[in-house]
């Protein structure tokens, strides 16, 4: 699976726990994160990143001269401190320089809100296009699935959409029945309902390039469903 073209991430964080779980959640929502567990090499990726997410106790350069230097090379690129400190005059010290400030513990949803209206303040224009099982791309903003290969839009009903979108943001994890038909459907599975599978079957007849022989959705026997990357 590929990402077409997705927000750049450069996030720093030398907690190695806190960096891997802040990674894997904003991975799943589509960004292309690059974390660092120091500024030693930051400046390669810093040319390439969207915005910037900081923690500001870190080894060698703190966060806060990491950021102003930032800053000066590349103004227009917003920055985001992380920090445990919670201190009125490192918040004012912060925000002299970055566009925002986010205290330590936060969920994983106020970071992601946070980083979405930076971009929006920045004017980045997102385009939220997955390429996938080798021939396929979805189109997360258009709500739709072209085949690579005939580029023809693939003509899916709602519910077919709603399932595959739900199984591609959760790319190489396996999703059981309940999980899909819960978010898909939005009330509880009932053991040996079959809608879901019907689905399914109708979703491979329009992807798959063999749907006797499926590797676009990939059925794990006995637990659920997966895409893998």
């Amino acid at each position: 699976m590929t990402y077409i073209k997705s927000c750049v991430i450069l996030y720093i964080e030398d907690n190695e726990d806190i960096g891997k779980w802040v990674k894997d959640e904003l991975t799943q929502r589509g960004y292309q994160v690059y974390w660092l567990l120091s500024g030693q090499d930051a400046q390669k990726y810093f040319d390439l990143a969207d915005i910037v997410v900081l923690d500001i106790m870190l080894p060698g350069l703190d966060g806060f001269t990491l950021g102003k230097r930032f800053k000066k090379l590349r103004p227009q690129v917003p920055i985001l401190l992380l920090s445990a400190r919670t201190a009125l005059e490192d918040k004012v010290t912060g925000l002299k320089f970055a566009d925002d400030y986010l205290t330590k513990p936060f969920a994983p949803e106020e970071l992601a809100a946070r980083i979405e209206v930076l971009l929006r303040r920045n004017n980045f224009i997102e385009t939220n296009k997955i390429k996938f099982g080798n021939h396929l791309i979805i189109d997360f903003s258009a709500h739709t699935v072209m085949n690579e290969e005939t580029k023809q839009e693939i003509v899916l009903t709602g519910k077919e959409y709603q399932i595959l979108a739900y199984l591609v943001k959760h790319a190489n994890q396996i999703m059981t029945k309940e999980q899909i038909f819960e978010d898909v459907w939005e009330e509880p599975y009932i053991d040996g309902d079959k809608t879901l599978s019907v689905h399914l079957r109708h979703l491979r007849i329009k992807l798959e390039q063999d749907p006797d022989k499926p590797t676009v959705i990939q059925t794990i026997r006995g637990i659920g469903y997966r895409v893998k990357q």
